[in-house]
């Protein structure tokens, strides 16, 4: 039997197999109707909450599991892989609600938390993405959020207000400690954030990695291993990985496979065929 959130959501007419857009900017649902083997993937920064269905994620080591009991809270672009539970009778349901960093650093305040709050914060202690517990409060308020967006009024007049009520119920969760440690100025895990945001808007450049280490105000040595610890790759890995879904999904949008590995900083069509294989198991004219 479908719980609340996901009668709510059911409620809205949903794209198969896709986001839909809602009323309000940052909010998104998704309907998955078919199981989806583990493949690579990188989910954009913000929380995924799953009203039905299953979904396992595998980041270096690691797996972890979101489903209606457990919502993945992502901070920064990581490649990873993910497996998919749904089927056209029973679909998994969910949303994604993007994190604003100035609406975070606003409920930081609000909240009165300082980085002592959580000791250990200038050194790495958290991955960019992990699961946390989807608790009564967090669960009231997303359905709350859900209802908000069937009237066009109250998205206009209240969205806005109950994101901010999300957000402050993962600031109280399992995974608060990441998010604190997102808006503590000068701390391994900003300063590597901010570094990945560099990196995700100059992918396609060559990219020295003693600056990017400069850009983290970190010796070479210590960016790695930070870099590794967020990411659970190194820099040279991560970049590889975030091209080749970059340029997946270009294709994926009708774009040659040659002029995908180009866009992504590729200068050699072959070693992006050979690389492309070798991590999504399939070669790019597979796609067309």
């Amino acid at each position: 039997m479908a719980g609340e959130l996901a009668e709510l959501i059911s409620g809205f007419k949903l794209n198969n197999n896709d986001a839909t857009e809602t009323g309000l900017a940052g909010v998104k649902f998704f309907k998955i109707t078919e199981h989806a083997e583990r493949t690579p993937m990188v989910y954009e920064p913000g929380l995924y909450i799953i009203a039905q269905g299953q979904k396992i994620g595998y980041l270096g080591k690691e797996t972890f599991i979101y489903n209606e009991d457990n919502y993945l809270v992502n901070l920064v672009s990581i490649p990873f892989e993910c497996e998919t539970w749904g089927s056209k009778d029973i679909p998994l349901l969910g949303m994604y609600i993007e994190i604003n960093i100035e609406q975070l650093y606003s409920i930081v305040e609000k909240m009165k938390l300082r980085p002592v709050s959580f000791p250990g914060q200038s050194r790495i202690v958290n991955r960019g993405m992990g699961p946390a517990r989807l608790d009564a409060d967090m669960k009231d308020a997303v359905c709350r959020l859900v209802k908000c967006l069937r009237s066009e009024k109250d998205t206009r007049i209240l969205g806005a207000a109950v994101v901010s009520e999300v957000i402050y119920r993962a600031m109280s969760g399992e995974q608060a400690s990441a998010l604190l440690s997102l808006t503590t100025p000068n701390s391994d895990f900003s300063n590597i954030s901010d570094v990945l945001r560099y990196m995700e808007t100059r992918y396609s450049e060559k990219l020295d990695i003693d600056y990017l280490a400069n850009l983290a105000k970190m010796s070479p040595s210590k960016f790695h291993k930070a870099f590794k610890e967020v990411t659970s790759e190194s820099p040279v890995q991560y970049l590889k990985k975030f091209r080749l879904n970059k340029a997946r999904y270009m294709m994926q949008g009708g774009t040659k496979a040659y002029i995908a590995a180009y866009r992504v900083g590729y200068e050699s069509s072959s070693q992006f065929s050979r690389e492309f294989k070798r991590y999504f198991g399939y070669s790019p004219a597979d796609l067309l």
